[in-house]
């Protein structure tokens, strides 16, 4: 039976686990020029219909890594801008490749994609979320700090896709979370998540920082949101992380942001460049955690 990653929820906190492990593993079989092919033969079609950087030249090189191939398909590249329908693009596509991944909109569409799928297909970011991204920060983490289980993350900023999957780490993995946001900029608190971490939300960025290992944050403005620009940016102008709000958190806090950053918006480049940044970790994990799923999807087809 065939496994998909398609939200953190959709996992316990040993199967995350194993998957930072694993990652650790890969990442140090890569640095000593260890092969490790165990995907040979196999290949992984790309739908992309958000632009990325890190999200497809991470899975094309972790496809290449593993021996296997891969597919770079826009809308334009498929008949779904003709009116074929998602359901039927999952079974042809099924019939060609051993895994999907889809970096989209609507969740919905990961969703259906994945129902009809007979393979393997893994969620490269929605509106909603992107736990492919938090699980090359939970490596980094575990690389920085020596553990997950316990740790205080302080998420400031724009409630975003990428805030609800922290979300979701936070509460299955024993980690405590602070949301801080403006009126109107915070996610409600999805009503599925885990038993054990802490979700807080609050205003003050301050007090947010407070005694926490970590600071994260993103953009202001996310993809398809342009026309709210301005309107952000004035709500979310005293968001921003920079020297006072770093020194407010302690000299050992790691600073993490998943890119691309607006350099002088969410973060200034003093701290994104400073000693307590470990944004080009996160940004290499990528590609040692999106290694460790497709192993285990497409090896077996199976969770």
């Amino acid at each position: 039976m065939k496994k998909d990653f398609l939200s953190l929820i959709d996992f316990t906190q040993e199967e995350l686990l194993a998957f930072v492990s694993r990652s650790a593993e890969l990442k140090a079989l890569r640095k000593k020029g260890t092969p490790h092919q165990p995907l040979k033969g196999k290949t992984l079609g790309m739908i992309f219909n958000k632009p990325s950087t890190r999200t497809r030249i991470s899975f094309e090189v972790g496809m290449f890594d593993l021996g296997g191939h891969s597919l770079f398909l826009t809308a334009d590249h498929l008949q779904l801008n003709r009116g074929e329908s998602l359901k039927d693009s999952a079974k042809v596509l099924s019939r060609y490749l051993d895994g999907i991944l889809i970096r989209t909109f609507d969740h919905q569409e990961v969703l259906e994609l994945a129902e009809h799928a007979d393979v393997p297909v893994i969620n490269g970011l929605t509106d909603l979320n992107h736990p492919v991204q938090i699980l090359a920060d939970l490596l980094t983490i575990q690389e920085k700090i020596n553990r997950i289980e316990g740790v205080k993350v302080a998420y400031i900023g724009d409630g975003n896709n990428v805030t609800y999957s922290w979300m979701m780490a936070a509460s299955i993995l024993d980690m405590d979370l602070r949301v801080a946001s403006p009126p109107g900029h915070c996610l409600d608190k999805p009503g599925n998540l885990g038993p054990l971490g802490t979700v807080e939300f609050m205003e003050d960025p301050y007090e947010a920082v407070k005694s926490a290992d970590v600071i994260y944050t993103d953009v202001w403005v996310s993809m398809g949101q342009e026309d709210e620009t301005e309107a952000k940016k004035s709500a979310l102008k005293n968001y921003q992380i920079n020297k006072d709000l770093v020194d407010a958190a302690g000299k050992n806090v790691l600073v993490m942001h998943c890119l691309p950053a607006h350099r002088e918006e969410e973060i200034t480049s003093e701290v994104l460049d400073g000693p307590h940044s470990v944004v080009l970790d996160q940004a290499e994990n990528r590609l040692h955690t999106q290694k460790a799923i497709l192993e285990k999807l497409l090896s077996n087809g199976a969770g």
